[in-house]
């Protein structure tokens, strides 16, 4: 039996530069299944990302989706892109299983708490002598510097040419804090022990919130009311219980935002970040992958 894609519409086209189409997935002529597919063809790595792909259970385990894969990476290519990438829900350990046998690499991952209306009893508060207090104006540049070289460090350990994640993280910033520490919906907060900046806390708790991270986009990665971008405690002071903190804080700005859903993004690997995170009542949303198209 034949295997192949068929338009289910026009393509769309951005004055971006972005693309889209959604596709059946047809066994000799027949729709089993949808492939949606989208890219971004500005910059120096054009990217392109498997936004959705589904087989009617009856069509399972026959092979369908790995061709369906193959043949959208045969379209994302004929876009000019040099780079693809996904998101799978953690559960669907055959999507994991697939995008693996494809010879993606999982770049990152995604967990998520649901939030009852009030604190659970014994949730961690700063420490004597420890408070919050917002990141301010003056600081900025200093953690965005920080937190750039985190991201690009990250990007390129994944396969991401190191120019290509220097745009990547430019484009980041400038569209998810556009203002700085004034962006609507950004909070950017700085834990203290006593005088002393012990760690810091980046979370949207505004419409980026759906947003997906990192650059994918996809189904799964939509829904979290807040969003925690990054938590970091100085090397020095780690191991002290400021996560703890640092994420107890993100619970209460998603709390006082009328949200009931947070997200928290990891790197690929992260092993104490979660172990943490599945400690507080995280558990996995998605896991990211990505590949060269050559």
């Amino acid at each position: 039996m034949t295997t192949t894609l068929r338009p289910t519409g026009a393509e769309q086209r951005g004055a971006d530069g972005t693309r889209s189409r959604a596709y059946a997935i047809c066994v000799n002529g027949r729709p089993v299944g949808e492939v949606r597919l989208a890219a971004e063809q500005r910059g120096i790595l054009p990217t392109g990302r498997v936004e959705r792909l589904t087989v009617a259970a009856a069509h399972r385990g026959r092979g369908r989706a790995t061709v369906a894969a193959l043949a959208a990476e045969e379209v994302l290519r004929a876009w000019g892109c040099r780079r693809i990438e996904t998101r799978v829900p953690a559960g669907s350990e055959a999507a994991v299983g697939l995008a693996r046998a494809l010879g993606y690499t999982e770049t990152g991952q995604a967990l998520v708490k649901r939030l009852d209306p009030a604190p659970a009893a014994g949730t961690a508060a700063p420490p004597a002598g420890a408070r919050f207090r917002d990141l301010t104006g003056a600081e900025f540049a200093d953690w965005r510097e920080r937190d750039r070289a985190a991201r690009i460090r990250r990007w390129t350990g994944h396969g991401l040419p190191g120019e290509a994640a220097a745009e990547r993280a430019d484009a980041w910033y400038a569209r998810l804090l556009p203002d700085g520490p004034a962006t609507p919906g950004a909070a950017l907060r700085v834990l203290l022990a006593g005088t002393t900046p012990v760690g810091t806390l980046w979370a949207d708790t505004g419409p980026r919130a759906a947003d997906a991270g990192d650059g994918v986009t996809g189904d799964a990665g939509a829904g979290a009311d807040t969003r925690v971008r990054a938590v970091r405690v100085a090397e020095q002071h780690r191991r002290r219980g400021y996560g703890r903190v640092l994420l107890a804080e993100a619970e209460r700005l998603c709390r006082a935002a009328g949200g009931r859903s947070l997200e928290l993004e990891l790197p690929a690997g992260d092993t104490p970040a979660l172990r943490l995170a599945g400690t507080l009542g995280y558990r996995a949303g998605w896991r990211d992958f990505a590949k060269p198209l050559l």
